[in-house]
């Protein structure tokens, strides 16, 4: 099983980002998806979540900034950033699980750093 990421990088304050995450070994239409962000000298938190069905979620400070979205022919969630702040500079984690099976994987993570 295999999660990229890509798409992170520097970016200016009100500038925009999509991250991808690609992933391989997986029935990926059956996971439920997310983007975790971990920044420097804080705790991972949960960004935003697609389930299997197309239900999402979002941390407060994303909404209406961040859109996550999956296409299942192409085995890839997204996440775009826009009006990008300060404080999402982080790692961003891909996540796929299925939680009735305590199935349960990570990426590796890409970097997006925001310059005030």
């Amino acid at each position: 099983v295999q999660l990229v990421e890509s798409g992170g990088g520097l970016v200016q304050a009100g500038g925009s980002l999509r991250l991808s995450c690609a992933a391989s070994g997986i029935v990926f239409r059956l996971y439920d998806l997310a983007w975790y962000r971990q920044g420097p000298g804080k705790q991972r938190e949960l960004v935003a979540g697609i389930t299997e069905d197309g239900l999402t979620n979002y941390l407060g400070s994303v909404k209406g900034r961040f859109t996550i979205s999956r296409d299942n022919a192409k085995n890839t969630v997204y996440l775009q950033m826009n009006s990008l702040k300060f404080e999402d500079t982080a790692v961003y984690y891909c996540n796929a699980k299925i939680d009735r099976f305590a199935v349960d994987y990570w990426g590796e993570g890409t970097l997006v750093t925001v310059s005030s």
